[in-house]
């Protein structure tokens, strides 16, 4: 199948180790006509040196400093023609013909604005990744959750989910993504730095009525971790802040004012758990996310002055955390979703 207008785009910061590893199969499993670009945050390691050595076909753009996921992206993808964008992280393996299944989806369906691949771990081949597995949903308190992962849980993959469905949000470590509804919604918050700006960005989709759907005839491997640790504060403090700042941006007044202090009590006892861990610095990440959410509060309320009253049909009605800690539902199977969740 022809692959039309098509630019995939890998987002580098140091990741040299990364691209001697990946590169080579994403350049031989990429189609002629599909332009490949590496766009690099300012590395400092030889990344670009090396990529201009030894893979002058790849476009570079480069950026002045290190803008992160979300502010990279945008700056790059500002100087990008393409209808349909590609985002792949560097330590991602692909297989023949991933292309082509995602991007004939979007053709044959301009609803849809954003397609996630089926993402398998790489150490772990007969496992779903944590970052994305088989299309990601989010609670109605803005924890996020997967088809085959739901926090620490992760799923084999015994094509369980190989149906595709509309799903809430597509992971941003393989996300393909109609470039004119990217722009229109004003790409990722910047804001953000890293960690949730997909989800963010999908949420902005769904408040516009289009529609972000799981593509398994699609099937990635995803090395992950290469970024932050799990337990690192940095990372802790940013997915509560950006978790919390996604609240406060798409959410109505009303329903941001009954869902928050519940939220609250969750990250409470979250801070608890940090603490009986031995966690300080993590319990300190959570109270810092909490202050960055009451500092920015005005900005981050403005926006969500133009948001439907109504929540997404994809939201998860119910707490996640509930669901997993306390009554043990620990797969995607033993949730209740309404019907409306799977749509075929």
């Amino acid at each position: 199948m022809h692959t039309p207008q098509t630019a995939v785009v890998i987002l580098n910061w140091n990741g040299k180790h990364l691209l001697e590893r990946f590169l080579p199969g994403i350049i031989a499993n990429t189609p002629e006509g599909v332009e490949l670009i590496v766009a690099d945050n300012a590395s400092d390691d030889g990344s670009v040196a090396f990529l201009e050595a030894h893979h002058p076909q790849v476009r570079l753009i480069l950026l002045d400093k290190n803008y992160g996921y979300a502010g990279g992206y945008n700056r790059a993808l500002e100087q990008v023609d393409a209808k349909y964008y590609v985002l792949l992280n560097s330590d991602m393996q692909v297989t023949a013909g991933w292309l082509q299944p995602c991007i004939g989806m979007m053709e044959e369906d301009h609803g849809l604005v954003a397609v996630q691949p089926k993402i398998r771990s790489l150490e772990n081949p007969q496992y779903f990744e944590h970052a994305g597995a088989a299309g990601g949903f989010l609670d109605q308190y803005g924890f996020p959750f997967c088809r085959g992962r739901i926090f620490q849980t992760v799923e084999r993959d015994e094509g369980q989910y190989d149906d595709a469905v509309d799903i809430f949000w597509a992971s941003g470590a393989a996300l393909f993504v109609r470039s004119t509804a990217f722009h229109e919604v004003g790409g990722f918050d910047a804001r953000f730095f890293a960690h949730m700006e997909e989800i963010d960005l999908c949420w902005r989709f769904h408040h516009r009525g289009y529609r972000v759907r799981y593509c398994p005839q699609s099937v990635l491997y995803h090395l992950g971790g290469g970024s932050l640790p799990p337990s690192s504060p940095r990372k802790t403090y940013l997915n509560f802040r950006n978790s919390l700042w996604m609240l406060a941006k798409n959410l109505s007044g009303r329903k941001f004012c009954k869902l928050i202090l519940f939220r609250y009590a969750l990250d409470e006892l979250a801070a608890f758990r940090f603490l009986i861990k031995g966690q300080g610095k993590n319990l300190v990440a959570v109270a810092r996310a909490w202050y960055a959410l009451i500092s920015n509060r005005k900005a981050l309320r403005k926006h969500s002055r133009h948001v439907p009253r109504e929540m997404p049909k994809m939201l998860y009605r119910h707490s996640i955390v509930i669901q997993y800690y306390v009554l043990r539902r620990k797969y995607f199977s033993d949730l209740r979703f309404r019907a409306s969740t799977a749509r075929k």
